[in-house]
């Protein structure tokens, strides 16, 4: 089977029933979608834009995420802001595991590897502080 352009050919089992082809951003997205899953990761990032890491909402799930995908394997680059406070490799680890056992169980691709590339750390949003109300 060969690799067509910005497509996954799965193997036919059956030669009579057609090929399956994934596109590569189908990968993407599920990729996107199993790195946020992860406690800690705060988003994902789009790269950096003038030496500031810019975080994406959840909606686009491709963004921060690198896929290279050949005939039978895949590999992934995801780039994420982590919320602050977490313990980074921790955060890390949880979603290379999260996100290559969902490419397999949904793709049949095997995935060599997912790197981590940690853009920046997501503070908490602070709330507003209410004035104090000085009663005469």
């Amino acid at each position: 089977m060969d690799k067509q352009e910005n497509n996954v050919i799965v193997p036919k089992k059956d030669a009579n029933l057609g090929a399956v082809r994934i596109a590569d951003e189908v990968v993407s997205i599920i990729a996107g979608l199993a790195a946020t899953e992860i406690e800690g990761i705060a988003g994902m990032s789009g790269g950096l834009v003038g030496g500031i890491a810019e975080m994406l909402g959840r909606r686009n799930f491709a963004k921060g995420v690198k896929v290279e995908v050949g005939e039978r394997e895949a590999a992934v680059d995801l780039y994420i802001i982590v919320k602050y406070g977490v313990r980074i490799p921790d955060v890390a680890l949880a979603a290379q595991e999260n996100v290559k056992q969902a490419i397999e169980t949904m793709t049949g691709l095997s995935v060599i590897e997912v790197n981590v590339h940690v853009q920046g750390v997501g503070f908490p949003e602070e709330e507003p502080r209410e004035e104090e109300v000085r009663v005469r």
